[in-house]
């Protein structure tokens, strides 16, 4: 079959950016302990979702381009923070310490 969207280098950047999110999470619930197909992860992964695209969408208006690699980090500092606020132990340190992301996080969530 014929990719004809592949071509498009808009659409190979999203693709970049849901593969890095993709790694980036399976990573970071790696990390808690937490198998991927947890049940009780289906409503944090969704609210992250909301998080993730109002952040992405507020660093778009502001001119502050995220990388592919930001996406990912990006998208696991929401996933902990919707983590944190539906029970899970998230133990502070286990992200990197990135204050670009902290920064966009705190102006999404005012």
């Amino acid at each position: 079959m014929n990719d004809e969207w592949g071509h498009d280098p808009s659409v190979r950047l999203m693709r970049e950016v849901f593969k890095g999110m993709e790694i980036a999470q399976k990573e970071f619930l790696a990390g808690l302990h937490i198998l991927p197909f947890d049940e009780r992860l289906r409503p944090c992964r969704e609210m992250a979702r909301r998080l993730f695209e109002r952040s992405w969408a507020l660093a778009a208006r502001q001119g502050r381009g995220i990388s592919e690699e930001e996406a990912g980090l990006l998208y696991v500092h929401c996933l902990a923070r919707t983590l944190r606020s539906q029970g899970f132990d998230v133990p502070t340190g286990i992200l990197p310490d990135e204050e670009r992301i902290a920064s966009l996080l705190r102006e999404v969530l005012r």
